[in-house]
């Protein structure tokens, strides 16, 4: 008995296979063997241009240019400024979602003036924080100004 089986393929059998395949008469041959190396040269190419990395867009990151003599009270205006932006456009990203959940019948409202009443309470004691600390340095900055203006 026989561990492995008789080798029933070899590379003299395989080449006379296809000598055989395309020396007869069958008028189908050329397209299929056309279709047949055209979808083999597609997969290839899209193994190909899969394997290749992708090319990192350049990332430009713009820098606001500041003065050095800037006073604590125009950067604490500014980032109250900038909070009031944030809420803005916050708010305008939720309208967008909130209608995007309308189309979809998803019910939103409720959590929605849940978390507006709290986001609110928050804005209010982040605004009442800016505030307390525009007015110290402010009053910082007067106080510095001050023996400045009696020398």
């Amino acid at each position: 008995m026989r561990f492995f089986p008789k080798q029933v393929v070899s590379p003299r059998n395989a080449v006379l296979d296809l000598w055989d395949m395309l020396s007869g008469p069958r008028p189908h041959k050329w397209p299929l063997l056309g279709l047949s190396m055209t979808l083999t040269g597609v997969i290839l190419w899209g193994f190909y241009h899969d394997s290749k990395p992708l090319k990192a867009p350049q990332q430009i990151i713009y820098v606001e240019n500041w003065m050095a003599d800037r006073k604590d009270s125009t950067i604490l205006i500014q980032q109250k400024a900038d909070l009031a932006l944030y809420e803005a456009a916050l708010e305008k990203k939720q309208k967008e979602f909130q209608h995007i959940a309308d189309m979809a019948g998803l019910e939103w409202r409720e959590e929605e003036a849940r978390n507006r009443a709290q986001r609110l309470k928050v804005l209010v004691a982040v605004n009442k924080q800016l505030d307390a600390k525009i007015a110290a340095a402010k009053a910082r900055e007067a106080a510095a100004e001050k023996p400045a203006a009696a020398r």
